[in-house]
C-alpha cells in the first residue's frame, strides 16, 4: 500500500492507473477506522482496479463545541488495517494540504435536504462535507466512491452533489455494520461508558418497531415518529429527530414504495445516529402510499 500526504503524491501514485484505464473506486473517510469501513474497502476491492482511501478529520464539518480537538486520531493503527485490507492508496494529508487558508471563499452547499434533520442542530456540518467531499473528488478523480448508509443524509446530500455538479462518479451505499446487539458501528461509539453502550442497541430496536408497524398497515407517520420519539426519551436519550422519509430525503413521494425511517439521539454526550430502510406493499385501491404529515 502506497501512502501519500500531497495532492501532487496521490496525482503520481494514480498515474499509471490512468494511463492503463484502470477503474479507480474512493472511500473517504475521518479514520479512527473499523469493520463498517473495511465492509467499504471490501466493496470497493471487488468493483474497482484500484482502490483509494482517505483519512482526513475535516475541521470546516465541526461546529462550535463538538469534538473536532477530541475527534480520535489513529493513523499508524488504520494504515495496518487498510494494508490488510488491500486498499492500494491511503491519501492522509494535513489540514493545510487541504485548505490553504482558513476560512475559505469558496463553499458547496447542498440546499433543502442539508438543512433538515442532523442539519437543523448542527449548522453548517454538511456545507463543510459537501466542500472536503468535491475537494476529494477533483483530487482523486474516482469512477466510484463508497459509503456507508449508517449516514444516510450524508450520503443523499453526496448523491445530490455528484449528480447537481455533475460528477461522473457512481455513488454506492454500502449497508450498515452493526454490533451483534444491532448498534451500528460508528468512530462515536468508543465514547461510550458501559452503562450507555448497554442501552444504545434501543435505538435500533425502536426503528425495527417503527418498520414493523409501518408493514403492518400504519400510516400516521407523525404519529409514529412522536411516539419513537417519547419512548427513547423515556429509556433516557435525548432525542433530535425521529423521521420517515424518502430514500431522497423528501417528506413524500407517491410514485415510490420505499422509506427510510432516521433517528438522532444523544446518549450521554454520545450523539448517536441510525436508519432503517422499509419498502412498503402498494397499495393500489388506498392513499396508503401517501403520509399523514406530508
Amino acid at each position: 500500500m502506497r501512502i501519500e500526504t500531497t495532492i501532487q503524491g496521490v496525482h503520481a501514485a494514480l498515474a499509471p492507473a490512468r494511463a492503463a484505464r484502470k477503474s479507480i473506486a474512493f472511500i473517504p473517510t475521518m479514520g479512527n477506522l473499523h469493520a463498517g469501513h473495511l465492509r467499504l474497502v471490501q466493496e470497493a476491492r471487488n468493483r474497482a482496479d484500484v482502490v483509494v482511501v482517505s483519512i482526513f478529520v475535516n475541521p470546516t464539518q465541526f461546529g462550535v463545541g463538538e469534538d473536532f480537538e477530541a475527534y480520535p486520531r489513529t493513523l499508524e493503527a488504520d494504515s495496518q488495517l487498510l494494508f490488510e485490507a488491500e486498499c492500494d492508496i491511503l491519501f492522509a494529508p494535513a489540514v493545510a494540504q487541504m485548505y490553504a487558508s482558513l476560512p475559505q471563499y469558496t463553499s458547496v452547499q447542498v440546499n433543502e435536504i442539508a438543512n433538515d434533520l442532523c442539519g437543523k442542530n448542527r449548522p453548517g456540518h454538511f456545507t463543510g462535507v459537501a466542500t472536503v467531499v468535491t475537494k476529494l473528488f477533483n483530487i482523486v478523480q474516482p469512477r466510484m466512491a463508497f459509503f456507508g448508509e449508517k449516514d444516510f443524509q450524508q450520503l443523499a446530500v453526496i448523491r445530490h452533489l455528484a449528480r447537481d455538479l455533475c460528477f461522473p462518479i457512481e455513488v454506492v451505499g454500502v449497508p450498515t455494520v452493526r454490533a451483534a446487539d444491532g448498534l451500528a458501528l460508528s468512530s462515536r461509539n468508543g465514547y461510550l461508558n458501559e452503562l450507555e453502550r448497554r442501552q444504545a442497541p434501543a435505538l435500533y430496536a425502536t426503528l425495527q418497531t417503527i418498520s414493523a408497524a409501518l408493514l403492518a398497515g400504519q400510516r400516521d407517520y407523525a404519529a409514529l415518529e412522536q411516539h419513537a420519539t417519547e419512548h427513547l426519551n423515556g429509556l433516557g436519550f435525548v432525542t433530535d429527530y425521529v423521521a420517515i422519509r424518502t430514500p431522497w430525503l423528501a417528506l413524500s413521494d407517491n410514485t415510490t414504495t420505499e422509506w427510510v425511517v432516521l433517528a438522532a439521539a444523544k446518549l450521554g454526550k454520545t450523539r448517536l445516529i441510525d436508519n432503517i430502510s422499509v419498502r412498503l406493499p402498494l397499495d393500489v385501491n388506498s392513499s396508503a402510499s401517501q403520509p399523514v404529515n406530508a
